[in-house]
């Protein structure tokens, strides 16, 4: 997988080429991430590169962006529920931080997490998850993209 499209998020998924995409949603697509050290770690991007913040969106697409990650948050929760007995939950944040424009984080949590950071926040993993080949997006990660499609696709009536 090249990673030029990395450079351009949400330019990429409008034209097509952004390979994390799972779905097009109403007000941004719904994303695997970059990174599996938790599997079904999702993000949904906004669906248009110059907005940074959510009160930047009219209320209508506030709205609706909020919606998709609800929907988005909820698919994981289920494919999560389905293929790890140990799943817990599922975590929602928006946060903003590091990249400059709206995403929402998509955290699932399952039991078999380190017992000191099971109840904290993911940021609290160690660094070097999001760094290490082993936890990298990989085809062995199709099946659960599949399964976290199929239940976009179940819940926004596509399936």
């Amino acid at each position: 997988m090249t990673s030029e499209w990395r450079e351009d998020r949400i330019g990429s998924a409008l034209r097509g080429e952004n390979p994390t995409v799972l779905r097009r949603l109403r007000a941004g697509f719904a994303a695997i991430g970059d990174v599996q050290f938790l599997p079904g770690y999702s993000v949904l991007l906004v669906d248009d590169p110059q907005v940074e913040r959510l009160s930047e969106l009219p209320r209508t697409k506030r709205l609706a962006f909020l919606s998709d990650m609800d929907v988005l948050g909820e698919a994981v929760e289920r494919a999560c529920r389905r293929l790890d007995p140990a799943f817990r939950r599922v975590n929602l944040e928006i946060l903003g931080n590091t990249d400059g424009f709206l995403h929402a984080h998509v955290w699932p949590r399952f039991d078999w997490e380190p017992a000191d950071l099971v109840r904290m926040p993911v940021w609290l993993h160690p660094h070097e998850n999001w760094q290490d080949a082993q936890h990298a997006l990989a085809p062995r990660h199709d099946p659960l993209r599949e399964e976290i499609a199929r239940e976009l696709d179940r819940m926004t009536g596509r399936g």
